[in-house]
This record gives C-alpha cells, structure tokens and sequence, in this order.
C-alpha cells in the first residue's frame, strides 16, 4: 500500500544546537518531498547556525563549528524553502514537538510569514509509540528488517523515517494511507499552537495546556488576568505561540 496523497508531503528532518526551540538554532535539514504522484525528491543543506555547537551535541550528530563556519545561515535560505514547502504536508519522526516547531520559529526569525494553519502533519514516532514504544533505530529494525546506519545524520534518519512510516501503513490496516487519517493518529490536530502551550477543547474554543490556568479558555484569563497575556509575551516562550497568543488577543478586541 502507497501513501494516498493529495497534496505533496515533506518527511525531514533536522540537527540543531539543542533541544531549545527558543535559543537553539538549525545546522542541518534534509527533505524528502513526495509528490502526489509518488516521486521523491531529496535535499539535505547545512547551515551556519551563527552560534556554537556545544562539543556534547557535536558529539551526537557529528556537525562541529568548523563544518558549516562558511554555511549560508537559515535565514539566507528561508524564503527559498517556504516557496518551496508551499501547500505541502508534513511529516519526521519526532517532529510534532520539535521539528515542526523549529522550522517554525527559524522561519519566524527570519521574518518569513510561514502559515501552519491547514496543513497535515504526520509524527511517526507518535504513530510508533502508540504501537510499539521503541526508538527509530527499532522502529526501523521492527518494521524494515533493517539496521540503520549512520544514525543522528539528518539524511540517513530522514530516509529511515519515510521506509518507517510506508511500512506502518502496510502493518496496521486501520491506520490509513491519507494525511488526514496520519495527522489524527500523530496527535496534532487539537493544538492551537506547535508547542502545545494551547489546545482546542470539545467545542473548539482555545485553552491554556500548562501552568495555573490549564483548562481554562485563554480569552477568560485575558479578560479576568490581563497581565498574563504580558507576562507570556515577556518570557521564554516560542515566537509560533506568542503569534497565536496576539491573534487570540486581537480576536478578543474585535468582539467587543
């Protein structure tokens, strides 16, 4: 069974500076763009970061300061691939909770409107996690037969990624080969933004995910807390999810 695609769809990946969706920044990406007829099209680029690699990740995915010194950076490039990703889906492993939103905030970074509202993302590692609870190193030895080499290289993990997630679609007959069935099972369709600071409830109004008003619609702790719009735009917070803070915000100005 293929994927059943209705628009294109990314599978990438990304090796960064960190774990911070805030600080942290981009080294390398690798792309598979699957168009809707089947054929695959892969790009790996890195980039210059403009900070340093700490010598404990370089560790982990290989890629030193020295490495990508003459590199364009992220935002050289940014506008090029947001043309490029355009009307696509996605999808990694993992990358609900940290690739997504990292392309996200470095497009942000870079000025370039990137929109996520109405597309399809697809996190094979939620989807393996549901069934199996393993790594992409087991996951593509359970489900390819295969083990993977040069694990933590963006290219050799994206690859693995996309066998992954053709052969999920083969073992589970309930799961499905379109992005909207993908997208439910990798668990984003609630959130309001990629971070999960926000969900959608059963009646779709937006509620805070974390802290003292979790469960409480964001627009009521506006109105009865107005400080804490402020006190989220000032702290450590990712640029996708004060964006989406603002426009609940605004939102509200325009209902009164």
């Amino acid at each position: 069974m293929t994927l059943n695609l209705k628009r294109p769809l990314v599978i990438f990946d990304l090796e960064t500076t960190g774990i911070s969706i805030s600080t942290d920044r981009i080294v390398e990406m690798a792309t598979i763009k699957i168009s809707v007829d089947g054929t695959e099209e892969i790009r790996t680029q890195r980039f210059n970061p403009t900070i340093s690699i700490p010598a404990e990740v370089s560790a982990i995915h290989g890629i030193f300061d020295e490495d990508v010194k003459d590199m364009p950076t992220f935002a050289e490039n940014a506008k090029e691939y947001a043309e490029y990703f355009k009307g696509c889906d996605f999808g990694g492993f993992n990358s609900n909770k940290f690739d997504f939103p990292m392309l996200v905030e470095e497009m942000l970074r870079a000025e370039v409107d990137f929109e996520t509202e109405g597309r399809k993302f697809v996190d094979v590692q939620r989807i393996f996690h549901q069934m199996e609870q393993r790594t992409l190193s087991a996951a593509f030895k359970f489900y390819c037969d295969k083990n993977l080499e040069n694990a933590h290289s963006a290219e050799a993990d994206t690859i693995a990624t996309l066998e992954v997630l053709k052969a999920q679609i083969v073992k589970y007959e309930g799961l499905g080969n379109d992005m909207e069935s993908l997208h439910k099972a990798s668990g984003q369709a609630n959130l309001v933004d990629l971070a999960g600071r926000m969900i959608y409830d059963d009646n779709g109004n937006e509620i805070f995910n974390f802290g003292k008003h979790k469960g409480k619609m964001v627009s009521f702790v506006f109105k009865n807390e107005p400080g804490y719009y402020q006190w989220m735009m000032n702290n450590d917070f990712s640029l996708d999810t004060k964006r989406k803070l603002t426009k609940i915000k605004m939102q509200g100005f325009g209902s009164k």
